[in-house]
C-alpha cells in the first residue's frame, strides 16, 4: 500500500465492494523457501475469502494455517510529467489496489462445491440476458474428476488496506491535464478508467 495516506482516504466498504467486484487477485503466503504466490478467483464473504487451489499448488501444500496477503488490483495507467503543465515533475503510475490480510487454511472438501456454485453464480449473474451456466450441466464424472484436482480453502480477514491514488497531491488543474493525456494515450489496463475516476475527484 502507499504510505502517503492522501492516497488511502477510501472506506473498508468500498475497498471490500472493490475486492468483490473483482473476485480475482493474487494470494501469498511464506513458503520454506521463500514467498509463494497464486493467481486466484475468489468468493467474498462476511469477514473471510473463499477460495480453490489445484491440490498439487505450493500453497495447498504449504504448512497451514499460515498468515496470508490476498491482493486485488484495480485499474492503473502511467501518468506522463509533461501532462501537468508544470515543470519539475516526475513520472508516475495511478492505480487502485486493495491488500486483504488474514489466516489461510484448508476447508473439508465438502465445502467445495458450495463455494463453486456460490463464486459461478455471482460471476454469471453479470452477464445477464444471458442464461446462468451451472454446474448441473456438467455430467457426474467431470464434476468428480474436477473436485479431485482441486481443494477448498478460506482465509480469515484480519485487515482491509487500500490505495486509489489518482494524482490528489496534485492541483486541480494538474490533475485535469493528466486525466486528459491518459484518456488521450492510455498505458495501462482501464487506463480510461482511471482517468474517469481522476475527473471525478475534482
Amino acid at each position: 500500500m502507499h504510505p502517503n495516506p492522501v492516497f488511502r482516504g477510501g472506506t473498508k466498504s468500498d475497498a471490500l465492494a472493490m475486492a468483490r467486484a473483482r473476485s480475482f487477485g493474487i494470494l501469498s503466503v511464506n513458503g520454506k523457501a521463500g514467498p509463494l504466490a497464486a493467481h486466484i478467483p475468489f468468493d467474498l464473504g462476511q469477514g473471510e475469502v473463499f477460495l480453490h487451489l489445484a491440490r498439487s499448488n505450493a500453497i495447498a501444500r504449504a504448512d497451514l494455517p499460515a498468515p496470508a496477503v490476498l491482493i486485488v488490483s484495480g485499474p492503473d495507467a502511467y501518468v506522463s510529467p509533461d501532462w501537468y503543465g508544470v515543470v519539475d515533475q516526475v513520472p508516475t503510475w495511478n492505480y487502485v489496489a486493495v491488500h486483504l490480510r488474514g489466516v489461510l487454511e484448508r476447508l473439508p472438501d465438502a465445502a467445495l462445491r458450495p463455494h463453486l456454485e456460490r463464486m459461478s453464480a455471482h460471476m454469471e449473474a453479470q452477464l445477464t440476458p444471458k442464461s446462468a451456466w451451472l454446474m448441473d450441466k456438467m455430467s457426474d464424472e467431470a464434476v468428480a474428476r474436477m473436485m479431485r484436482m482441486i481443494a477448498p480453502f478460506r482465509m480469515i480477514i484480519e485487515g482491509v488496506d487500500s490505495t486509489v491514488k489518482l494524482n490528489q497531491n496534485k492541483t486541480d488543474t494538474q490533475r485535469a491535464g493528466a486525466a486528459a493525456g491518459i484518456a488521450d494515450r492510455p498505458i495501462g489496463m482501464e487506463a480510461s478508467r482511471i482517468a474517469a475516476m481522476m475527473r471525478a475527484a475534482e
